[in-house]
C-alpha cells in the first residue's frame, strides 16, 4: 500500500514537473526574441518580435487542427499519426499535459528560421512559412520518433530534439537564407559575379543577445529535462545539459581568442546555444565525460559553422542559426550513438528486438552509431524536400523578399508601420550599410538618371544643405574631434570665454580609421567612427586664439586628431591641425 502511494505521488509530481518544464520550453520564445532582435539592426526589431510572437500563435492554431493528430495519432504505418479532433469532440478524456508540451516544442523548430531569415523576408510569407512548418513538415517527422513510428520502432533515440528539432529548424534556415537571397551590402562582388569581400553586420543590441541566451540556458532546463521520469535521470540530465554549453563556450573564447586576437563575444553566446543544441538528444543518455567531449565539438562547430556560411556557401545567417541548430543537431544526434552508456540512470535503449545498445566510445560497435545515421539522414532529407517546395510555392505566389526600398528603410516602419522599437531613443545604423559598395545587392535598375524616379535618385544621391555663413566681422567654427576629448574641448572653450556652443554626436573617419576588429569571424570595415561636431560662432574673441585652443586641447602628436572649419562672410578656410606653433594653419584631424 505505501508503495503504490509513493507511486502515486511520485506520478503526480512528475506530471506537474512535466508542465512546469513546457512553461520553462514556452519561455524559451522570449529568449529567441531577444536574441535574435540583438544580432540584428536596431531597424528590425519591431519585425523580430512580431515573428516570433506569430511562430507560437500561428503553431498553435494549426497544431490544433492538424498538427497534434499528425504527431500523437493512432500509427498509422509508422509514418503519419491519424488526423482527429478530440479536443472538441472527447475534451474530457483529452490528453491535455501533452498537448501542450508538444505544441511548445513545436514553437521551437518554427522559430529558429526567423533569426536567419531576418531583415528581409516579408511578414506574410514568414506567417505562411511558420503554419506549413507547424502544421505538416514538425509533427510528421516528430510522429516517427516520438509517435511510434518507424524509428522509434528502429531504436533511435533524441530524448529532446536535436533531431527533431534542432536540425530540422536548422535545415529549413539553411534553405530559406538561401533562396531569399544575402541582405544589401553583406557580400561584395567582382564584376564576375565572385565575392571578393564579406562585411560584419553588428548587431545592435549585445545586452539583449546575452539576455536571450541565458533565457534560453534557463529554459533548456525543462526542454531537457520536462520529460523525465525519477530525481536520478532528471539530476544526470541537469549535469550534462549545464557541462556542455559551459565547455562549448570556453571553447569558443579560447579559439576566438587564438584566431582573431580578442575573445569573440557574439560568437561566445551562439557557443552557448551550440552546446544546448548538442546535448539535448543524448542528455539522458551520456556521462560527463560525453557531455565534455560533445561540448568541445560544439564549440569548434559553431565556429567553423560560422566561417562555412560567410566565406564557402555565401549564405547570409544574421544570427548564426544554421552553425547552431543545424550543424550542432546533426552532431547532437551521431553523438548518441558514440556516448550512450547504460550508467546513466534510467538507460532505455533497445533495437526492434529488445537488445541493449550502447555507444560506440562504451564498447557497443557501430549498431547504434548507424541506427542514429539512418534517422537523421532521413529526417534531414523529409525537411530538406518539404520546406524547399514550401518556400518555392509561396516564393512564386507572394514572393518571400521585400523590396529593395523596404530593406533600407528597415522592416518596422514598412512591414508594421513602426516608427522604431526603441521610441524615445536616438538610433543611429553604423553598420556597413552606410557604405554601400556597388555589387549586385545595390542595383536600383536604372542607370539612367532622367529615367529614374525620385525614390531612386533619393536612395543613390542623398542631398545635404551647406552651412549657412553670417555678416562679416563674424566667424562660425566648427571643430569635428574624438568623442573622448569632448569634456577637455569643452573646458578649453569656457576658458577662452566661450560659453555658448552646439555640440552633436555624428559619426566620420579621416585618416585615423578603426582598425580592423573580427566579428563573428569577419572583419569589421571599420569607416565609420563616433565623433563630436563643436559650433561656436565669435566676433569679439579673436578667432585665431580659438583656432590655437582648438589645437592644443586635441593635439596627442597623430594624424588625424580633429578638424577645424572656420567660416566667414569673404572665404571658407579649412584648416587642419599638425603642428604646433606654426604661423600657418595646418592640419587637425
Amino acid at each position: 500500500m505505501n508503495e503504490e502511494i509513493l507511486s502515486a505521488i511520485n506520478g503526480s509530481v512528475f506530471g506537474v514537473w512535466f508542465l512546469i518544464g513546457a512553461a520553462l520550453v514556452f519561455w524559451m520564445q522570449a529568449g529567441f526574441a531577444m536574441c535574435e532582435a540583438g544580432f540584428t539592426r536596431a531597424k528590425n526589431t519591431g519585425n523580430i518580435i512580431m515573428k516570433n510572437l506569430m511562430d507560437f500563435c500561428i503553431g498553435t492554431v494549426v497544431f490544433i487542427l492538424v498538427g497534434f493528430g499528425l504527431l500523437l495519432g493512432e500509427d498509422m504505418m509508422g509514418l503519419i499519426g491519424r488526423p482527429g479532433f478530440d479536443i472538441f469532440t472527447d475534451y474530457a478524456n483529452f490528453d491535455w499535459s501533452n498537448f501542450v508540451f508538444n505544441l511548445v516544442f513545436c514553437a521551437t523548430t518554427a522559430t529558429i528560421v526567423s533569426g536567419s531569415m531576418a531583415e528581409r523576408t516579408k511578414f506574410s510569407s514568414y506567417c505562411i512559412y511558420s503554419a506549413v512548418i507547424s502544421a505538416v513538415i514538425y509533427p510528421i517527422e516528430a510522429h516517427w520518433t516520438w509517435g511510434g513510428g518507424w524509428l522509434a520502432q528502429m531504436g533511435f533515440h533524441d530524448f529532446a530534439g536535436s533531431n527533431c528539432i534542432h536540425m530540422v529548424g536548422g535545415i529549413a534556415a539553411l534553405i530559406g537564407a538561401a533562396m531569399l537571397g544575402a541582405r544589401i551590402g553583406k557580400f561584395e562582388r567582382s564584376k564576375e559575379g565572385k565575392v571578393v569581400k564579406v562585411n560584419a553586420f553588428p548587431g545592435h543590441n549585445l545586452v539583449a543577445a546575452a539576455l536571450g541566451v541565458f533565457i534560453l540556458w534557463l529554459g533548456w532546463y525543462g526542454f531537457n529535462g520536462a520529460a523525465c521520469t525519477t530525481i536520478e535521470q532528471l539530476g544526470s540530465v541537469f549535469v550534462t545539459t549545464t557541462i556542455a554549453p559551459a565547455l562549448a563556450t570556453v571553447t569558443c573564447m579560447i579559439f576566438t581568442w587564438l584566431k582573431y586576437g580578442k575573445p569573440d563575444v557574439s560568437m561566445c553566446l551562439n557557443a552557448s546555444l551550440a552546446g544546448l543544441v548538442a546535448i539535448t538528444a543524448p542528455c539522458d543518455v551520456t556521462d560527463a565525460f560525453g557531455a565534455i567531449v560533445i561540448g568541445i565539438v560544439a564549440g569548434l562547430l559553431v565556429c567553423f559553422g560560422v566561417w562555412f556560411l560567410d566565406y564557402k556557401l555565401h549564405v547570409d545567417d544574421p544570427v548564426g542559426a544554421v552553425a547552431v541548430h543545424c550543424l550542432n543537431g546533426i552532431w547532437g544526434t551521431l553523438a548518441v550513438g558514440l556516448f550512450a552508456t547504460n550508467t546513466a540512470p534510467g538507460y532505455a535503449i533497445a533495437d526492434s528486438a529488445g537488445n541493449e545498445m550502447v555507444g560506440l566510445f562504451y564498447g557497443g560497435g557501430f549498431k547504434l552509431l548507424g541506427i542514429q545515421f539512418v534517422g537523421m539522414a532521413s529526417t534531414a532529407a523529409w525537411t530538406a524536400v518539404t520546406i524547399a517546395i514550401a518556400f518555392a510555392l509561396i516564393k512564386a505566389v507572394i514572393g518571400l523578399r521585400v523590396s529593395e526600398e523596404e530593406e533600407i528603410l528597415g522592416l518596422d516602419s514598412t512591414e508594421h508601420g513602426l516608427a522604431s522599437a526603441y521610441s524615445g531613443f536616438a538610433i543611429m545604423d553604423v553598420s556597413n550599410t552606410l557604405n554601400m559598395a556597388v555589387n549586385e545587392n545595390t542595383d536600383l535598375g536604372i542607370s539612367d538618371y532622367e529615367a529614374a524616379s525620385e525614390v531612386q535618385k533619393n536612395a543613390a544621391v542623398p542631398v545635404v544643405t551647406a552651412p549657412v555663413h553670417t555678416e562679416s566681422g563674424i566667424h562660425k567654427v566648427v571643430v569635428i574631434a574624438k568623442l573622448s576629448r569632448y569634456d577637455k574641448l569643452r573646458k578649453a572653450m569656457n576658458d577662452l570665454g566661450v560659453t555658448g556652443m552646439t555640440v552633436t554626436q555624428v559619426m566620420g573617419c579621416g585618416v585615423q580609421k578603426g582598425s580592423g576588429e573580427m566579428y563573428r569571424g569577419v572583419e569589421m570595415d571599420a569607416t565609420l567612427l563616433p565623433k563630436i561636431k563643436l559650433e561656436v560662432v565669435v566676433s569679439k574673441i579673436p578667432v585665431e586664439d580659438v583656432i590655437e585652443a582648438v589645437k592644443k586641447t586635441l593635439y596627442t602628436g597623430h594624424i588625424g586628431d580633429g578638424k577645424i572649419f572656420v567660416y566667414s562672410v569673404d572665404n571658407v578656410v579649412k584648416i587642419r591641425t599638425g603642428e604646433i606653433g606654426a604661423a600657418a594653419l595646418a592640419d587637425v584631424e
